[in-house]
This record gives structure tokens, C-alpha cells and sequence, in this order.
């Protein structure tokens, strides 16, 4: 008997809502990457992008747990002398929830090739609203 192995030809990709109002930012992050990868179907293969899209709503309600708001940073090096960019999380969660929650999904992505093309499927919204009715998306418990 052989393995199973899916390719791209094979793969149906559903759409799920995630709603983070109330939930802790990491714990939704890592749902939406183990979708985002595939591995809750069982036809899932490390090498084979075979996710599906994921719709996270109410990014701006999602909390951080303990002290981070004030002690944790997002930060960016330009790769020049004193090019430290620093950033704290109150501040970035107030200005730009949608992009913590995006940050947050590629730090828990594989590193390889497939993660430019799953972070594609994330689609991430501020409020309550979004505009993928068209693709009939379920709500993920």
C-alpha cells in the first residue's frame, strides 16, 4: 500500500471565519496558521500548500495576556547603523490591529517557499464586517 500524496491539482480550498473578539491575539494566530497549512485535513502534506483561506474578524478586540501591551515591541532593523525601529504593542494594536495579526501568523508559518503563498489566503479585518460573502465562508469552532 502507498502514501497519499496530495498535489495542487487535487486540493479544494474552503473559506473559514475566525472571530477574535475577546481571545487571546497568539491563540488565534496559531489556528489561523494550522489552517492556513492544511494540517486539520487528512489528506495534509508538509510540502504541498494545501490550506485553505482564512477570514479573521475583529482583529482590533483580539487581547494580549500579562504585561505585553507595555513590554512587548515589534521591531524592524533597516541593517544600517542605529536603524533599530521599535514599536510597542499598545500603540501598533491601536493603530494597526490587522497587521500584529498578520505578523503574528508568519512568525508561526513554516519557513520555507509556501509561506508567501498561504499569508496570501489571510485576510484579516478590523470590525465585524467583511467582504467575502461571495465565497460562502464557515464559521471554524
Amino acid at each position: 500500500m502507498s502514501t497519499y500524496m496530495a498535489n495542487k491539482d487535487t486540493i479544494e480550498r474552503k473559506w473559514y471565519i475566525l472571530d477574535a473578539a475577546g481571545k487571546p491575539l497568539g491563540r488565534t494566530a496559531a489556528t489561523a496558521a494550522a489552517i492556513l497549512r492544511g494540517k486539520h485535513k487528512p489528506v495534509y502534506t508538509p510540502h504541498v500548500d494545501c490550506g485553505d483561506f482564512v477570514i479573521v474578524l475583529n482583529a482590533e478586540k483580539a487581547v494580549l495576556t500579562g504585561n505585553k501591551l507595555e513590554q512587548k515591541y515589534y521591531r524592524t532593523h533597516s541593517g544600517y547603523p542605529g536603524g533599530l525601529k521599535e514599536v510597542k504593542y499598545k500603540r501598533l494594536m491601536a493603530e494597526k490591529p490587522e497587521f500584529a495579526f498578520q505578523v503574528a501568523v508568519k512568525g508561526m508559518l513554516a519557513k520555507n517557499k509556501l509561506r508567501k503563498a498561504q499569508l496570501k489566503r489571510l485576510k484579516v479585518f478590523r470590525g465585524p464586517e467583511h467582504k467575502h460573502t461571495a465565497q460562502k465562508p464557515e464559521i471554524w469552532e
